[in-house]
C-alpha cells in the first residue's frame, strides 16, 4: 500500500472498514465512526456500558477487518502487572529471555479493566502513553500501531477497582455503545437466523500498514487559528465551572483537536469545523473532570457540564458561516 494517502482515500476506506464491521455490528454507525476516529487519532477508547451491547464484538471485528494482530485481556482481581506486560523467562538454552505478554498486539482488548486492581491497571499506564513496557529495567517497544480499547461495566460496582483519574486521563475517548433501537435489532435478529452461526466471516479491507498511513494523512488536516482558540476557551470553561473541582487537563484540548481533525478526515474534509468540536466534546473532556462532592450528591454529571460548557463558548460564526459556504459552492 502507498504511504501517502489523501484525505478522500482517508475517507473512503474508512468507509469501506465501517460498512464491513457493519455487518456484524448492526445500527451503531455512530459509535464505530467515534472508535474509528480514535484509531485514526493514535488514541485509545474506554468503551463504558452495560454487558451484551457489542462491546466485544466491536473490538474483534475491527481487529479482522483492519488486519490489525489482536490480543484480549480479560481483567480480574487476582491478575497481576507481569501477566500484562510478560516477563523474564529461561529460554531453552537455558539463558534468561523476554516473553511479551498480550500487550503486545496492534489493537488490545482489556475487557472490563475495572475488575482489576490498581497496581495491575497501572501496568497500561505506561503502554498507553510511552507506547513500551519496561520489565526488569529493560524497555521493550509496542508495535505500531498500537491501540487499546478497554471496557468496564457503570452499573455494577461489586467487586470492581474504580480508575484512577490518571489513567482515565489517558484514554483519548469515552464513550458508550447503548441499545439498538427495535428496527436494527430486527434486522439484527433475522441476520442471524439467514446466517446460520453467530459469528459472521468479514473480510480484511486494510492492514498495519495501511492505518499507519491513515494516520499520517490525519497530520494534513488543518485546524484554523479561530478552531484552536475554541477548543482553550473550551477547555477553560471547564476549569472554571462552578460545579468542578478539576477541569480539563491540557491533555484534553489535544484530545479534542486530534479526534476533531479525525472526525473531519473520515468525512472528506482536510479542514476542522466548530460543529466537529461540538461533536465530540462530551466523549473526549467528561471523563476529564472531576466533580465537587455537592454537585455529584445534587446528580450533576460530568458530560452535562461538558454541555453547559459548550454552549457557555461563543462559536465561530465567522468560520461557521465559511465552512457553510464552501460546503455549498462544491455541492454546486
Amino acid at each position: 500500500m502507498s504511504d501517502t494517502l489523501t484525505i478522500d482515500e482517508v475517507a473512503a476506506r474508512a468507509n469501506d472498514v465501517l460498512t464491513e464491521i457493519e455487518r456484524a455490528v448492526v445500527g451503531k454507525r455512530p459509535v464505530l465512526q467515534l472508535i474509528m476516529a480514535g484509531l485514526l487519532a493514535d488514541g485509545h477508547v474506554l468503551l463504558e456500558d452495560v454487558p451484551g451491547v457489542a462491546k466485544t464484538l466491536i473490538a474483534r471485528s475491527m481487529a479482522t477487518v483492519t488486519g490489525l494482530n489482536f490480543s484480549r485481556v480479560q481483567f480480574t482481581p487476582d491478575l497481576i502487572p507481569s501477566d500484562l506486560t510478560g516477563a523474564v523467562m529461561p529460554g531453552a538454552d537455558g539463558k534468561p529471555r523476554f516473553a511479551p505478554g498480550p500487550l503486545f498486539a496492534n489493537l488490545v482488548l482489556g475487557d472490563e479493566i475495572n475488575r482489576a486492581p490498581s497496581k495491575t491497571q497501572a501496568a497500561a499506564l505506561e503502554a498507553m502513553e510511552e507506547r513500551q513496557v519496561t520489565v526488569d529495567g529493560e524497555s521493550h517497544q509496542l508495535p505500531k500501531p498500537y491501540f487499546l480499547l478497554a471496557t468496564q461495566n457503570p452499573i455494577e460496582t461489586e467487586g470492581t477497582y474504580p480508575l484512577p483519574e490518571a489513567q482515565l486521563d489517558r484514554f483519548l475517548l469515552r464513550t458508550g455503545v447503548g441499545y439498538p433501537d427495535p428496527s436494527a435489532e430486527r434486522d439484527l435478529l433475522h441476520r442471524r437466523l439467514e446466517r446460520g452461526t453467530d459469528q459472521p466471516e468479514l473480510n480484511t479491507i486494510t492492514d498495519a500498514t495501511g492505518i499507519l498511513a491513515m494516520q499520517q494523512a490525519i497530520e494534513t488536516v488543518e485546524a484554523s487559528t479561530d478552531i484552536v482558540d475554541y477548543v482553550v476557551k473550551i477547555i477553560e470553561a471547564t476549569r472554571e465551572h462552578d460545579n468542578l473541582e478539576v477541569g480539563s487537563s491540557p491533555r484534553g484540548g489535544l484530545a479534542m483537536l486530534k479526534v476533531a481533525r479525525a472526525t473531519a478526515a473520515l468525512a472528506g474534509r482536510n479542514f476542522v469545523t466548530p460543529d466537529d468540536v461540538k461533536s465530540l466534546a462530551v466523549p473526549t473532556l467528561a471523563h476529564r473532570l472531576v466533580l465537587r462532592t455537592e454537585a455529584w450528591v445534587r446528580g450533576v454529571r460530568e458530560a452535562d457540564v461538558v454541555r453547559e460548557c459548550v454552549d457557555r463558548v461563543p462559536t465561530p460564526e465567522a468560520l461557521t458561516k465559511a465552512d457553510r459556504d464552501a460546503s455549498g459552492s462544491a455541492s454546486e
